[in-house]
């Protein structure tokens, strides 16, 4: 099957205009791509670098309007976009990935179920629709559970951890001031050894490419690190690996997908989560792969050959949050950033610094790996230390 390409030229919409999109916009330029970006956000980093621009909120009708009429295609860059603006888009331009898989994979217990459905292992899961349910799904599950909003949440937001029954309590309460409406997901906490995720990329004709398995640690449910390639066997990386082409083909999902994995004590694997987009664990793809997470994007949208996955170098990549920035836009700090070899900065542009926000990353490449997770462990020291 031959899909429709378009050329270089073509305007290419992005709904979201954070540093993903920031990203993409920075790869289709470099191919010849237009770019109107849609983000309420007038100052979310992709504006400054969109050929278009869009401000208005999603659900303002002469913006849909407008906006269909000056791009050519669109993918979105983050997956809390309205899932009805994309299926009304798809009508009119070919949308990737789809409005059908975006209301799928907005929904954590919309996507838990559909993946169960496919035989696909995830973690034990019960609905939570009301306070007076917690309870009951605890009960039914055990602790220790994690708690997390059906809709929305990102970077451990909208998610608890309860350990104790005076947790649950807690927790109960707070779900009480909630409005109706609301629904919640209680998952069984997981005793992992590592966290794996991996990149699928799928074309409309059924092409996929994987990249390598990486391995990621987080912080208060923020991820501080990914290391490329994982320390697992070859064995569990072929398991990880067609876990998840498996999930994404059942999804029928056109884009590029991060399936997020838990490796159990007993070895095997769980799918956690899937986003319909490019993901933080694969930044380091800009800096060691042949072609990065984002041409791969742009190249989806268009109908282009999907590009190869090739590892260049072991690689660590670690996130800048919050005040941290300042350890590498200092005189100090940059100087000793760029006195470190194989370390590559990434600045997000994002004018106002909030607790918990990603400001930026650091790649840090070396001939194996080890090296480079040393080099990152003491730049992670450094940025740490107080002033």
């Amino acid at each position: 099957m031959t899909e429709r390409v378009l050329e270089p030229g073509s305007t290419l919409g992005v709904l979201g205009g954070g540093q993903l999109g920031a990203m993409f916009t920075g790869a289709a330029h470099r191919m010849g791509y237009q770019v109107a970006v849609w983000d309420p956000d007038a100052d979310a980093p992709a504006h400054r670098l969109a050929t278009h621009s869009c401000t208005a909120p999603f659900s303002d009708l002469g913006a849909r309007d407008r906006f269909a009429s000056l791009v050519d295609a669109v993918t979105l860059e983050w997956e809390n976009v309205p899932a009805e603006l994309c299926e009304w888009l798809e009508m009119r331009r070919p949308m990737r990935p789809t409005g059908a898989v975006l209301k799928i994979l907005q929904d954590r217990i919309e996507q838990k179920q559909y993946l169960l459905s496919r035989h696909l292992s995830v973690p034990a899961f019960a609905i939570v629709e009301s306070a007076s349910q917690l309870v009951s799904a605890v009960d039914r599950l055990g602790l220790p559970a994690v708690c997390k909003t059906a809709k929305s949440g990102y970077d451990g937001k909208g998610q608890w951890l309860l350990r104790k029954p005076s947790d649950v309590h807690e927790l109960e309460h707070i779900l009480g001031t909630v409005k109706s409406g609301q629904r919640w997901i209680l998952e069984q906490f997981i005793e992992y050894v590592r966290e794996l995720s991996v990149l699928v990329v799928r074309s409309e004709c059924g092409a996929s490419c994987v990249y390598p398995v990486v391995e990621n640690r987080h912080e208060l449910g923020i991820l501080r690190e990914t290391r490329v390639p994982a320390a697992i066997p070859l064995d569990v990386a072929e398991q990880a690996t067609e876990l998840s082409k498996r999930a994404v083909t059942a999804l029928q999902g056109v884009g590029v997908f991060c399936v997020e994995l838990f490796q159990t004590n007993d070895g095997s694997l769980l799918i956690n989560e899937i986003a319909p987009r490019p993901h933080n664990s694969g930044h380091y793809t800009l800096d060691v792969c042949t072609v990065s997470q984002f041409e791969q994007q742009v190249r989806v949208t268009c109908g282009l050959p999907l590009g190869e996955t090739r590892l260049l170098s072991p690689a660590v990549m670690v996130n800048l949050i919050g005040e941290e920035v300042g350890s590498v836009t200092s005189r100090e700090g940059s100087y000793a950033l760029y006195s470190t070899a194989g370390a590559v900065l990434h600045l997000y542009g994002k004018r106002m610094i909030r607790p918990g926000r990603k400001m930026g990353h650091v790649t840090f490449t070396a001939p194996q790996v080890a090296t480079a997770a040393e080099t990152a462990r003491q730049f992670i020291a450094r940025v740490r230390r107080p002033a």
